[in-house]
């Protein structure tokens, strides 16, 4: 017969354990549902590191600058060689049609001449050596075809330097999207993490940014410091007139600026042209090592890359524009946050 008892119930004991257990797992289930961000971004941090993106938005900048540069220049040597090349076969061709000229006639005259034969030949150079034994040549006829050849080779040589050219051309026209990409990503990575602050931060850092572009809107105390000679003071003055207006990455000016884009923009009002990087402006003058030895107007080079450029505006201040968001203003270099490498008198 069939044993019909009770199936033993769990201990108190083991009751507990697997209510714990459960218990538990409950709350790793909770717990990786709803994890821990972690501290919440302040402002001080956000700030600090959105200014070292925009430090390094500005380097990227140079970069895509010179590259610009380079590429602007490298164009204009394009178009120069090809438009050479354009004249040169006009040059050519009206050579070849005096030689076809004189074949017609001969032509008609009963037969061509071997040695008009082998003056429409393709290869100049090869015509001449093979006609040195038919004695049958005109001075005309040497004359023509010697200016063929040269023609020929000098507008070879200029085809192969136009397409060196372009290959160039087109390295640097990567390289300039690859570092107008850098600065775009650095300047988004800034966004995002100003995106985490509350409105009423972002509200707050816009209008600390706005009371120092305010409060260094006006001419600082030169003191006793003497202008820089001609052409740097004219420079600087037309500087001066430029207060008040946005950073902008690549711009050179007249409702915008990047750093050496100001200096660029400045040297022109003056009747002088400029590197368009500041890596260049570091080495477009007299140096000086000294901060106690500038001048007003002399540019004052910062950063261990030579990446940002201003003008010295006397009193320990300079002239610049800063970065993205700001405005050009006037600023203590020692409150930059960026090294004095030296400067510079042009």
């Amino acid at each position: 017969m069939a044993s019909h008892r009770r199936p033993k119930q769990p201990g108190r004991t083991r009751a507990t354990v697997l209510t714990a257990t459960a218990a538990a797992a409950v709350a790793l289930s909770s717990n990786s549902a709803f994890a821990d961000p972690g501290p919440e971004p302040t402002k001080r941090g956000v700030k600090a590191e959105v200014d070292k993106l925009h430090e390094d938005a500005a380097a990227a900048t140079e970069k895509y600058n010179g590259a610009k540069e380079k590429a602007d220049k490298l164009q204009e040597e394009v178009d120069e060689l090809q438009d050479s090349v354009a004249r040169g076969q006009d040059d050519l061709n009206e050579l070849r049609n005096g030689l076809g000229s004189l074949a017609t006639a001969q032509y008609r005259n009963g037969g061509l001449d071997p040695s008009v034969q082998l003056l429409l030949s393709s290869d100049p150079d090869d015509y001449l050596d093979r006609a040195s034994s038919l004695d049958q040549l005109s001075v005309k006829q040497v004359g023509a075809l010697k200016k063929i050849g040269s023609k020929q080779r000098q507008l070879k040589q200029q085809r192969d330097d136009a397409a060196e050219k372009l290959e160039d051309l087109a390295d640097t026209r990567k390289e300039l999207g690859d570092q107008k990409q850098k600065v775009q990503d650095k300047l988004a990575e800034a966004q995002k993490l100003l995106n985490k602050l509350t409105e009423e931060e972002r509200a707050e850092m816009r209008a600390e940014e706005q009371r120092a572009s305010r409060a260094a809107g006006e001419r600082v105390e030169m003191g006793k410091e003497e202008a820089a000679p001609g052409r740097a003071a004219s420079a600087y003055q037309a500087a001066t007139t430029r207060v008040g207006t946005p950073y902008a990455w690549g711009a050179q000016g007249p409702n915008s600026f990047d750093c050496s884009g100001l200096v660029v923009w400045s040297y022109q009002q003056a009747g002088i042209s400029v590197p368009r990087t500041s890596q260049a402006q570091a080495n477009a003058g007299t140096r000086i090592n000294s901060m106690s030895d500038l001048q007003v107007g002399d540019l004052v080079i910062l950063r261990n890359d030579l990446g940002h450029v201003g003008f010295y505006a006397g009193n320990g201040q300079m002239l610049h524009a800063p970065k993205p968001g700001a405005q050009v203003r006037y600023e203590s270099i020692a409150r930059s946050g960026m090294p004095f490498m030296w400067g510079v008198r042009i």
